[in-house]
């Protein structure tokens, strides 16, 4: 056994015997390097084993920790082999109506949220920006930055999309509020009542009610929990409907959390491009990757246009301030006039005030500290599903975001569940909220965002409790 495999292994059986816990930061190279003797580059070759193995997670500019992924886990869901291709209505707001109502109150464990917890944002620097920013604000401003936005912003959003390496121009950024409107104003520019728009399955809420809203029909094609959407399938859905546009997350995805590796991405654009189909990407997760690089948007492969990039500051900087954007290509025009007869523009001052926090750094800083966090709560929220769910419940493992896919046991009805459940003041989010066709009756999307607490886990385990007591009953 050469050294660095024998360091891997005598940390590896630190770690199973629980000397090390999920969470703990492993000694730093060069603290490695001196207590034990060896090279750093032994230390190096025995952290990547580990990391390959699933034991630790680097960390950027922190360190390596040890991960959920050295404990025992649930299996994964499997791809949804049984999602039906064809065109249909949709008709899912008063369910999720009734879901996102039921979660408002600060006193309901926030499982079936869509937002992680509020203080976790640097509220009172932006808070100073906005003070800043509004003194020296240029009245004409108001004016001239109608439709597209605050010029000073698009630039700060191209920089960062720079510095991702994507060639971006400011003129072809729109400012919208919030990533929603993005989103629905791409589709607007691409799509009329009764076209057919593909969607994943499971797929985002948002985009089902935005379907249903615009007089649209879905059409939802399986998605995998670590490849993305099925791209066999969708040649077949694109040779045989000709759909007016395709509406997708590949970074993260909102409910799975699936990250589509950057190949199939690439491969996605080029099929999309030949049927000339164009892609709304929905990549709001895409900052709170766990990794060490950003995993890239299918935006990087768009050589045509066709590509429309939304995104927004409300998952990751300010969830208040309601400022999202569209990387729009050949569409920008066209989404920049649907702007302009919907909402005009969006708020002046937030814009101004995010444009002065961005130019002034430490943006990244607070990303990596949100990231940090997030893969904590996940290994804590994994562990305590482990721990008080039924044997055959199945869970995703994320790369990023703050979403976990769980997938109970057949018998498990969760809309059911989340009656049962916010009676008792938790939250869920049932896996019928996320089909047109009302499927994914046994699973559920649970928000690990806040934070992990004798309160929290209390709620898991009173979940759990009521799940098998379900099960007991059929």
């Amino acid at each position: 056994m050469k050294r660095y495999e024998a360091l891997a292994e005598e940390i590896a059986d630190s770690i199973r015997t629980g000397v090390m816990k999920t969470g703990d930061r492993l000694p730093s190279v060069r603290q490695a390097s001196t207590s034990r003797n060896v090279s750093p580059s032994t230390v190096f070759e025995a952290y990547y084993l580990l990391e390959a193995r699933g034991l630790i997670r680097a960390r950027e500019r922190s360190g390596y920790y040890v991960t959920a992924g050295s404990q025992k886990l649930p299996p994964e869901p499997e791809i949804n082999l049984h999602a039906d291709t064809r065109t249909k209505a949709v008709d899912v707001s008063e369910l999720v109506f009734e879901v996102l109502e039921s979660i408002k109150s600060r006193d309901v464990t926030p499982f079936g949220s869509a937002f992680p917890d509020p203080t976790l944002f640097p509220l009172q620097r932006l808070a100073k920006s906005m003070a800043s920013s509004v003194r020296k604000m240029d009245p004409w401003s108001t004016l001239e930055d109608l439709a597209f936005g605050n010029a000073n912003l698009r630039r700060q959003i191209a920089l960062r999309y720079l510095s991702d390496g994507l060639q971006i121009q400011p003129d072809e950024i729109v400012i919208t509020n919030g990533a929603m409107e993005a989103l629905n104003l791409c589709l607007a520019a691409v799509a009329r009542p009764g076209d057919s728009v593909i969607i994943e399955s499971p797929a985002f809420y948002g985009a089902l009610q935005a379907l249903e809203r615009a007089g649209l029909r879905a059409i939802e094609v399986p998605t995998h929990p670590r490849q993305g959407i099925d791209l066999a399938v969708l040649a077949q859905v694109l040779e045989r409907s000709r759909p007016k546009a395709c509406w997708l997350m590949t970074n993260f995805q909102n409910p799975l959390g699936s990250l589509m590796p950057d190949e199939r991405k690439q491969e996605l654009v080029e099929m999309l491009t030949r049927f000339e189909v164009p892609l709304i990407e929905d990549d709001v997760y895409g900052e709170l990757y766990f990794g060490n690089k950003r995993p890239v948007s299918a935006k990087a492969f768009d050589t045509m246009g066709l590509v429309m990039h939304c995104s927004s500051f409300s998952k990751c900087l300010a969830p208040g301030y309601r400022i999202g954007w569209a990387a729009a290509g050949r569409y920008t025009q066209s989404v920049a006039r649907c702007k302009m007869t919907t909402t005009l523009a969006a708020s002046a001052p937030t814009q101004a005030a995010l444009a002065d926090y961005l130019s002034k750094g430490g943006y990244d800083k607070h990303l990596r500290q949100l990231r940090n966090t997030f893969a904590d709560y996940q290994s804590a929220y994994m562990q305590a599903v482990v721990k008080y769910f039924p044997a055959g419940t199945r869970s995703t493992r994320p790369d990023g975001g703050y979403f976990l896919w769980i997938e109970l046991p057949d018998a498990i009805d969760t809309l059911e569940l989340h009656r049962q459940a916010i009676a008792l003041g938790i939250s869920i989010a049932p896996g019928p909220m996320f089909s047109a066709q009302r499927g994914f009756r046994n699973c559920m999307r649970l928000n690990y965002g806040h934070p992990w607490n004798g309160r929290t886990e209390e709620a898991l385990k009173v979940l759990g409790k009521l799940i098998q007591a379900k099960q007991r009953t059929v």
